[in-house]
């Protein structure tokens, strides 16, 4: 099979297959007698696995992936595909943690808030003592002003209800880096319920990530399965 016939098959351009064979994406190709490099159905396969992979792995796992698969060493391959799923998994269970603390937050609604707040009175409020507002500070849960004459932390709108999250959150058990990533994305989108919506977007978006993902594992084990089958 010439270069043009694998190109033309796979709908990409010729150098683009000339790319994949230097960066280790194909297999290595034979030259025939007039010099010309000879491909074969492997190099079909190995070309529709790669971009199958790609879609679901992206383009860095595709390399060190096959790369790793056309030099002999499947162990190094699967390494990658398992730590590509491994860091969906763990990007899900942070979304989920983060959901129910929202979804908690936002079935006790924060007390009504004023313009500038004294820590005790922020304190009393939420239903803690002041020294946990400021330990909660350190850990850059919180951002107090300081007015400016007394140098005292006044808590605005804003912080009141970060200090109302961080306080639901903890009577509710979750860790700290729940809680920041919590705070996080409340700073972000604005308010509990644009958070919530935020989530549930990237909630959507790893689900279809995922049956991509899957589905370039399972391109790659067809082809280790045809191709290298006593590994």
């Amino acid at each position: 099979m010439k270069v043009s016939s694998l190109a033309r098959e796979a709908g990409v351009s010729e150098q683009q297959v000339r790319n994949y064979l230097a960066a280790g994406l194909l297999p290595p190709a034979e030259r025939a007698a007039n010099n010309y490099r000879v491909f074969t159905a492997q190099h079909a396969d190995a070309l529709r696995t790669v971009r199958a992979f790609a879609r679901g792995h992206g383009w860095k796992a595709a390399h060190a992936v096959l790369g790793s698969v056309h030099s002999g060493d499947i162990a190094a391959a699967l390494a990658v595909v398992d730590e590509g799923h491994a860091a969906l998994a763990r990007e899900r269970a942070t979304v989920a943690a983060a959901t129910e603390a929202f979804t908690r937050v936002a079935d006790r609604p924060a007390p009504a808030v004023q313009q500038h707040v004294r820590v005790g009175e922020v304190a009393a409020r939420v239903g803690v003592r002041p020294p946990v507002l400021r330990l909660w500070e350190r850990r850059g849960l919180l951002r107090p002003d300081r007015q400016p004459h007394t140098g005292h932390r006044a808590y605005g709108p804003a912080e009141q209800r970060a200090a109302h999250l961080v306080a639901v959150l903890r009577a509710g058990g979750f860790g700290f880096g729940i809680i920041e990533d919590a705070i996080a994305a409340m700073r972000a989108s604005g308010g509990v319920t644009q958070a919530l919506t935020q989530l549930a977007r990237r909630d959507e978006q790893l689900r279809r990530q995922s049956l991509l993902r899957m589905r370039g594992t399972a391109a790659l084990h067809a082809y280790l399965a045809a191709y290298y089958s006593e590994e």
